[in-house]
């Protein structure tokens, strides 16, 4: 895996691929191209523009588990692209016996599959691209040929679905002047390129350039410190950062118009895994009469999870509560923990945003029948 920097904002490699569509300014969070993985290292924002050059799925892995690429749409582009890799990986090795072929592309699913355990999209991926390597009527070749088109299709379906979850959310929101805050980063760098809850942000700036912005740090990692104002501030977007703990200051002063935020994993009754904080965000908003809207693509909602209670929850290593980067705050030796998700219950959510529309309680009724839109 290799790295390249951005010049100038702009991409420090070669000519694009049909797949490298970009979201918004210019913002490509992962793509494929000509055989290779290519991502922005998230890592290393805001400070730095590098792209990560993957090879293998192996090298994808690495930059699922490490947060190169993170948030859950993007989770799913990256692990179905991985996929394909993994596909002419196994071809270049001589695997042309289709049992072979089969076995090395277990062991990449399985690979990729254990690098995040709460965002759904990742094993949504997988299981889209197991469809055509198990198939008996292709060829090796055929296979490798079709999960790269399926992968592709995965990154160009999620530009069009974030596109419709920020209009269908933006039709929520007709306030004048609104304030929506919002937690995490849910953007162009969480998906394919457009975003969910920023897609939702960026539908409404279209309409009312008026529109601020209050953005969460999101400890432990930063992300909306790091990368959400990052992504507003590079188009010009109102917008200003404050603490977590900050949230329900704002709130209770009636600042705050609306809360918009992302989803990693939802259940089928409506409950709501996402970036540590979120539940805490829920019940302000809902202590404070604020409407709280999770914006997600549909590969996000779990109907096989009866409710929150059952989603793994991925508890992350101790030096991202000890410091950050190379600077230390806490003592040595101290006890840590960092469960980096939590889960919203469905009693607290206004409604949630799809591609397909809007779900409003009951959940379990309103999901059900947007999954029957795919169905007919």
């Amino acid at each position: 895996m290799e790295a390249t920097p951005s010049a100038g904002g702009r991409r420090g490699d070669g000519a694009a691929s049909p797949a490298s569509i970009p979201g918004v300014a210019g913002i490509r969070t992962v793509e494929w191209r000509d055989g290779t993985v290519v991502m922005i290292d998230q890592r290393r924002l805001p400070l730095e523009e590098v792209y990560i050059h993957c090879r293998t799925w192996e090298e994808v892995a690495d930059a699922i588990r490490t947060m190169a690429v993170r948030g859950a749409p993007a989770l799913g582009v990256a692990a179905a692209m991985g996929m394909a890799l993994a596909a002419r990986a196994a071809l270049r090795s001589g695997a042309g016996a289709p049992a072979r072929f089969r076995a090395e592309l277990q062991a990449a699913s399985k690979g990729l599959f254990e690098t995040r355990p709460t965002a759904y999209n990742l094993p949504w991926a997988l299981r889209e691209m197991e469809r055509i390597w198990t198939r008996d009527d292709l060829a090796p070749s055929e296979v490798a040929e079709e999960m790269e088109r399926l992968a592709v299709k995965i990154y160009e379906d999620d530009l069009v679905s974030c596109r419709a979850i920020g209009d269908n959310g933006a039709a929520l929101i007709q306030e004048e002047r609104p304030v929506i805050l919002t937690h995490c980063n849910a953007g162009a760098l969480a998906t394919a390129g457009y975003g969910t809850a920023l897609g939702v942000i960026r539908s409404v700036h279209a309409r009312d350039p008026r529109l601020h912005v209050l953005v969460d740090e999101t400890r432990p990692l930063l992300q909306g410190a790091r990368l959400t104002a990052w992504e507003l501030m590079r188009e010009g977007i109102s917008m200003e950062l404050i603490t977590d703990n900050m949230a329900g200051y704002f709130l209770n002063k009636g600042v705050v118009t609306h809360v918009v935020v992302g989803a990693d994993r939802i259940t089928a009754n409506g409950d709501v895994a996402n970036k540590i904080g979120t539940y805490s965000l829920s019940v302000l908003a809902r202590e404070n009469g604020v409407p709280f809207y999770v914006a997600a693509p549909f590969s996000t909602v779990d109907r096989c999870l009866p409710d929150g209670s059952a989603v793994p929850i991925e508890e992350r290593a101790a030096s991202e509560v000890t410091g950050f980067d190379a600077v230390r705050w806490a003592p040595p030796g101290v006890q840590v923990r960092n469960p980096a998700f939590d889960v919203t219950p469905a009693r607290n959510v206004t409604a949630i945003i799809t591609e397909r529309g809007v779900a409003f309680p009951p959940y379990e009724e309103s999901l059900e029948r947007l999954d029957t839109l795919e169905e007919r």
